[in-house]
């Protein structure tokens, strides 16, 4: 592999140290979901936690190197938004979050439940993290806090490949990606214990930014996204994100709203889980690429579902 800023000792120790709320998520083979994907796909289900999806994990390993005299900032589409409500609650850090003007109410409803001050500034993510990269400069004790750049986040999340091979070996590990934190860390750890395993990225076709930017090695920032998919709307990829994935991910894949909704019914239908569309990503994935492969993988990133696609769920 070659070299990247994020380290494997630093997810062994977060392994044992981050929030146990967030740790040992359940795993386990479906046998009706296997038979509906054509092979045995193993889920790692990261929606039963206080903030329902995998942002807990690095945001809580975050914050354990920070004073209680800070102030964070960061900008969220509303998952990593909650994540650092709740670890930031935990501690007594203050944490404001800017969100996109059209932010999931679900999502804001519970980042302001969690004690985070919320700011809606932007049309997009990208655009909200401008707003709130200036805010943290404008006052003292404030710091910026970048999800998809900051190595100890994707050094949390990296805390669920540390679990999943506790099931045994696989042939591919698929991946939603946003901002890219999730599979970088999940593939530094499982790349270092498998010289064999796949590790594949899912985007949205309606906003392919890291698909591009993994295929042509920098960032190749695209107009406005156009997805249900919130939590895989980049527009703009970051060039730490854009180096890690060109150096641990294998492969990238697109798959559309259309796809996502299907996936979300099935696991639903299968599952009995609720998805958010971009935690239904990996599924999706499977279910329309002919991946290869006996025994996959893949991580159900989060349920902070939309009111409006609920009905859609039947």
């Amino acid at each position: 592999m070659q070299p990247v800023d994020i380290s494997l000792a630093n997810i062994e120790r977060a392994a044992g140290v981050i929030d146990p709320v967030f740790r040992d998520s359940p795993q386990f083979l479906d046998d009706q979901l296997s038979a509906a994907l054509g092979r045995k796909v193993l889920v790692k289900v990261e929606t039963a936690n206080p903030v329902r999806s995998f942002k807990g994990r690095g945001a809580d390993f975050r914050l354990r190197s920070m004073d209680k005299g800070q102030h964070l900032v960061c900008a969220s589409a509303g998952n990593f938004g909650q994540a650092m409500a709740y670890a930031g609650r935990a501690r007594a850090i203050p944490v404001t979050v800017f969100v996109p003007t059209d932010v999931n109410p679900v999502k804001r409803a519970r980042m302001q439940a969690f004690g985070a001050t919320v700011i809606e500034a932007g049309a997009d993510c990208d655009e909200s993290k401008v707003h709130a990269r200036r805010h943290a400069t404008e006052g003292h004790g404030k710091v910026f806090i970048e999800d998809g750049d900051d190595p100890a986040i994707s050094e949390g999340a990296g805390t669920i490949a540390v679990e999943l091979l506790k099931s045994g070996e696989f042939d591919t590990v698929v991946v939603p990606v946003g901002d890219a934190a999730l599979i970088s860390g999940m593939a530094l750890w499982l790349k270092a214990q498998s010289k064999n395993i796949r590790v594949i990225g899912v985007c949205a076709s309606g906003a392919p930014a890291m698909a591009r930017s993994w295929s042509a090695g920098t960032p190749v920032a695209l107009g406005p996204t156009d997805t249900i998919a919130d939590g895989l709307a980049t527009r703009a990829p970051i060039q730490t994100s854009v180096q890690r994935i060109r150096a641990l991910v294998d492969e990238f894949l697109l798959v559309d709203d259309a796809a996502m909704l299907d996936a979300m019914r099935l696991a639903f239908r299968t599952l009995g889980l609720v998805l958010e569309p971009s935690g239904a990503a990996g599924l999706a994935a499977i279910r329309s690429h002919g991946i290869p492969g006996d025994r996959l993988a893949t991580v159900l990133t989060g349920s902070n579902i939309h009111p409006d696609l609920v009905a859609k769920l039947s």
